[in-house]
């Protein structure tokens, strides 16, 4: 029965795909080398272990919306489920073999991880994977075997910051994602089009001048 074992070598930007894309270099081994390993449908839940790093004053006030203010974090910091990813790993002979797994990345500021991100400003993101699912095997002399992947195998990486921002500013190069209600969106419009302005910039950027001035005025 094959003993795989997990490890995460890389990390890097998937250019031109059609959103989004993180490579991370999967190196998969078995302990067993005699027996060929034919399929392995694997399944990986990344987390982030957001407690295994330090965070700048400036990093924890971008962190207020996802754990509150920094005299709580003992209360409120937890891990975070980033993502989960399925991929097929094709035949191998031997004890090893060395695959991309390409990972999803969303720019929505509605989702914990994205907030998560795009608050740190420096350093290593501390990932967790965890793996499962189903290899396919054939032992010297015998006949193609199916065994489970159980979710005790895991592997850890420190994604750096850096790599995640190259990713959004290779696809969003100076701009953000922000999902917004139908009826609000239909109202944000509505005052582009009243006011003739020719960018949703230059809408959001008189609101929020109008409310500053207010702000200023009641102050």
């Amino acid at each position: 029965m094959p003993d795989l074992s997990f490890q995460i070598d890389s990390a890097s930007v998937v250019p031109f795909a059609a959103a989004p894309m993180m490579a991370f270099q999967l190196q998969i081994k078995n302990r067993e080398p005699d027996e060929a390993i034919h399929t392995v449908a694997l399944r990986c839940q990344i987390q982030i272990e957001v407690t295994r790093r330090r965070y700048t004053p400036g990093e924890q006030e971008k962190m207020l919306d996802l754990f509150g203010q920094p005299d709580r974090w003992s209360q409120t910091l937890r891990s975070l489920l980033w993502t989960h990813v399925n991929l097929v790993v094709p035949t191998f002979a031997g004890n090893e073999t060395v695959i991309d797994m390409q990972v999803p990345c969303s720019f929505d500021f509605n989702v914990a991880a994205t907030k998560y991100f795009a608050g740190l400003t420096d350093g290593d993101i501390p990932l967790l994977f965890q793996f499962s699912g189903t290899v396919f095997y054939a032992p010297p002399d015998s006949p193609l075997q199916v065994a489970p992947i159980s979710w005790e195998q895991e592997a850890r990486y420190k994604l750096p910051v850096k790599v995640w921002r190259e990713m959004m500013d290779t696809y969003y190069p100076n701009s953000v994602w922000i999902n917004l209600h139908k009826d609000v969106f239909e109202r944000l419009y509505r005052y582009k089009m009243r006011h003739g302005l020719l960018n949703w910039e230059q809408a959001l950027e008189r609101i929020l001048a109008r409310v500053e001035e207010e702000v200023e005025v009641n102050s």
